[in-house]
């Protein structure tokens, strides 16, 4: 049988067993197998690749492996332009980036609401309902599970190695730059809908006494209606944002501050 080797770089190394990580290794097969049908077989989802070099040259995700071929894949670059002429693999990520997330990434949906971004989430959708979704809005695609990425329909995805949701959700700020577009409390933590300020009067019938006494300013959700101020839950709220921008930009840079209300 045909035999290539394949040498996977970064970050791709978390996809494959201990003795194939960080060394270029043979890999056997059939006749007429397409580069990312090797790639995936091999452990990466496509969403994950972002360069083929083979033998030096860049190549797209069709070309056809032939034995002796030298495989090089690596994942999306921050710093470093990809080689002249090397094909796209995937349309530009539409920027804001949008997100959809997988039914057991309810808490990181949350996380990123908080923090201003776009996040679908439903535990009722779906494999099928959710590469649909990425794929037909230009959404990222956030799952544990690497088969639910390969599926062809998805374009732009990535697998989150973390089972804990701040770390989840340091892993995709960190992955799609996203910290100079942090803008907190503008979304509903519930239903993902853009909030806007509301008159006190306007709201009144919706409010315990207690918040009617003591709180002035409120927000309301566009879309589910809930209403939202500063109340006993904002504290953590702040207290939480203020470690994830630690994390994000060291001790000595400030992060950005565009705060709304939480209820």
């Amino acid at each position: 049988m045909p035999t290539a080797v394949f040498r996977f770089y970064a970050e791709l190394n978390d996809f494959l067993p201990p003795s194939r990580r960080q060394v270029a290794f043979p890999h056997t097969f059939q006749a007429g197998a397409t580069v990312k049908d090797r790639i995936e077989a091999l452990g990466p989802p496509h969403p994950e690749v972002e360069l083929i070099l083979v033998d030096g040259r860049p190549v797209g995700f069709d070309y056809q492996v032939q034995h002796g071929d030298r495989v090089g894949v690596y994942p999306p670059f921050h710093r470093l332009p990809l080689p002249e002429g090397s094909p796209m693999l995937r349309p530009p990520l539409p920027r804001p980036v949008r997100f959809v997330l997988d039914t057991h990434l309810g808490r990181l949906a949350a996380y990123l609401r908080m923090l201003g971004f776009d996040a679908l989430y439903s535990n009722a959708w779906d494999d099928a309902a959710l590469a649909h979704t990425a794929a037909a809005q230009g959404r990222v695609l956030l799952s544990r599970d690497r088969g639910l990425l390969k599926r062809s329909v998805v374009v732009h995805g990535y697998c989150l190695r973390s089972l804990d949701p701040t770390a989840q959700l340091m892993e995709v700020l960190h992955r799609y730059a996203l910290g100079p577009e942090i803008a907190p409390f503008h979304r509903c933590l519930s239903c993902n809908g853009v909030m806007e300020p509301v008159a006190k009067e306007a709201v009144l019938e919706q409010l315990e006494p207690l918040t009617r006494l003591y709180y002035d300013e409120f927000h309301r959700c566009t879309q589910c209606g809930q209403v939202y101020w500063r109340g006993s839950h904002h504290a953590r709220m702040e207290r939480f944002l203020e470690e994830v921008l630690h994390r994000l930009n060291g001790p000595n840079l400030a992060g950005p501050r565009q705060g709304h209300y939480n209820p």
